[in-house]
């Protein structure tokens, strides 16, 4: 029950911040974020190695910037894409992306339904594609999604993952990120979306996430290979991509 609440209290951040989320993200990332969504792409397209793809999951889809980023990268690639469904718990992140990507939804290539990552509305081993971008640290209940993952993905599916992972490392370039995320980005994100305790939330949700290595181990549980991983910007930010076995 005390889950349940929690994840309600983070969905019902999102729905508060839907309207100014991709301002506030673009300002606090300076807009390097674009350059690792692209590189995860590739990464899975080059893992995956086929022409034609049936489906694209991309989970806690928010906005839908990274169903921009499959369409594109695709394009660019040469790969045909049947499908993309977007799922997010969060109904008004999702009234956001309706709007961004509404000449794709008419052309039925993209869907978008509300859900959690926990429990996906999926048929077993029909995703060739899945990813999720910076939600996998706001789903409270992490092994349940983790398995749902392994559910829905195809045998030689790909699972990509972009997060900011909990990084005990030091240095003076780590510590110098570590308080740019906890002090100027939780300010930055609160001028522009007028909600200081959501984004006063970012570094809590990093500080109580699992680490590289930990989310490595219990995906191989999973039977979830690494292909790629790769730290961006000192590892605060951290790209994962995976093979189902």
């Amino acid at each position: 029950m005390q889950e349940v609440k929690k994840q309600e209290k983070i969905v019902h951040m999102f729905d508060d911040i839907a309207k100014s989320y991709d301002k506030a993200n673009r300002v606090m990332s300076l807009g390097i974020d674009v350059r690792w969504r692209k590189e995860a792409c590739k990464k899975a397209f080059e893992a995956l190695g086929v022409v034609e793809i049936e489906r694209i999951a991309d989970i806690a889809c928010g906005t839908g910037d990274m169903i921009i980023h499959w369409q594109n990268e695709a394009c660019n690639a040469q790969k045909n894409i049947k499908e993309i469904i977007g799922i997010d718990p969060s109904k008004g992140m999702l009234e956001v992306a309706q709007d961004k990507l509404s000449h794709l939804i008419e052309n039925k290539k993209i869907t978008l339904e509300v859900g959690e990552a926990k429990a996906l509305n999926l048929p077993s081993d029909s995703v060739d594609i899945l990813s999720i971008a910076y939600g996998l640290r706001n789903v409270v209940e992490l092994d349940a999604a983790l398995d749902e993952f392994a559910r829905v993905l195809k045998p030689q599916g790909i699972l990509v993952i972009l997060e900011f992972m909990n990084d005990s490392k030091k240095g003076w370039i780590r510590s110098l990120m570590k308080f740019y995320t906890r002090k100027i980005l939780p300010f930055v994100g609160g001028m522009i979306s007028k909600n200081y305790a959501a984004y006063a939330y970012l570094p809590d949700s990093i500080k109580g996430f699992v680490s590289v290595e930990e989310l490595k181990q219990r995906l191989l549980k999973r039977g979830i290979e690494s292909y790629f991983i790769k730290g961006y910007s000192a590892d605060i930010s951290t790209l994962y991509v995976g093979i189902k076995k």
